[in-house]
């Protein structure tokens, strides 16, 4: 194992120390916690809360500012953060308006934000929550029921911070999130495994002639292994589960989000998308937002997600669109 650490069981904390001390003129952390919040102050507005597991960066901590999160809350490696920590984190984006609380769907996860919303609510502060379960490529997989949240969650962590600088209620979030929920989905492949610091080998083996098609972004198992093909092979195999899910017609309308997995070139995720658009305007899709980039990683994998948003709403885009004073989205 080749890293850029100290040692194992610190990378978490020196990360989160580290994140906050490069971008200290929007974030702040929670002494004591592994939480990070935005400095800016916005009264009378609900606050947004994300996290979970570290290893996905720059999800979530980098998405942490006006715009987008008010506070993420950054477990262990590939392990939900602690109800109290995620307290910690409600807390700090309380501005007397209520929080909401943005939810992939994994056990732990679930589990862990319900048992702080329970907290919150005792100490007075009101929550709502969306469980994001976006990804199409499995139906039930390690470490969850149902389908999992992977990168399209960005866009939920995006639209729903744009209407909460909007001023919008946490019951009018609650609706929007639901909405865009039901309209988010995503699908990925996986060339390599990730590496846990404390474990110190590859989650999973793979010849290096394969990928895999639905890989998790904790390396839980997809649903087929092939041999290396071109990307536009790759792209048609994700674009026609897609469209499966989406049952989509002529001139419907999407936001993409083409997602690296953390090891793969800008090259290639740019090469990627160019094969995605060209597919995408053969099946008769209008395209209104794109995003290019790691957003949702696991740690050094090679591999890509694709996430199709439909634009059930068409203000979607201008949310999509709104400015932002976050870390990681650009």
């Amino acid at each position: 194992m080749k890293k850029i650490i100290n040692q194992p069981g610190d990378i978490v904390s020196q990360m989160v120390k580290g994140l906050a001390s490069a971008h200290a003129d929007i974030l702040a952390q929670v002494p004591d916690t592994q939480v990070l919040y935005r400095t800016a102050e916005t009264p009378n507005i609900v606050g947004i809360v994300s996290g979970g597991g570290s290893g996905h960066e720059p999800s979530h901590a980098g998405f942490v500012g006006i715009g987008m999160l008010s506070a993420a809350v950054s477990g262990e490696v590939f392990t939900s953060p602690t109800p109290d920590q995620i307290l910690e984190g409600i807390k700090a984006a309380d501005n007397g308006a209520g929080v909401f609380l943005v939810i992939k769907n994994y056990t732990g996860d679930v589990m862990n934000f319900e048992i702080a919303q329970e907290f919150a609510e005792a100490e007075g502060i009101e929550t709502a929550a969306i469980i994001v379960d976006d990804d199409i490529a499995m139906e039930d997989s390690t470490y969850t029921a149902g389908r999992r949240g992977i990168a399209g969650t960005v866009f939920m962590h995006k639209i729903i911070g744009y209407y909460a600088d909007q001023g919008k209620s946490l019951n009018d979030l609650k609706a929007i999130a639901e909405k865009v929920n039901d309209n988010l989905k995503s699908i990925g492949l996986a060339l390599t495994a990730a590496t846990v610091p404390e474990v110190g080998k590859p989650g999973f083996d793979i010849a290096d002639d394969e990928f895999e098609y639905g890989i998790g972004i904790h390396g839980e198992p997809g649903y087929r292994r092939e041999k290396i093909k071109p990307a536009k092979e790759m792209a048609a195999e994700l674009i026609g589960r897609l469209k499966e899910e989406f049952n989509w017609t002529t001139g419907d309308r999407f936001a993409v989000l083409v997602n690296g997995m953390g090891g793969t070139p800008l090259m290639e995720l740019y090469l990627f998308w160019n094969d995605i658009q060209g597919q995408l305007a053969d099946e008769g899709l209008e395209v209104d937002f794109v995003k290019v980039g790691d957003l949702m990683t696991s740690l050094e994998m090679q591999g890509a997600s694709l996430t199709l948003l439909k634009l059930e709403d068409p203000d979607w885009v201008s949310a999509l669109q709104g400015p932002v004073n976050t870390a990681a989205w650009g």
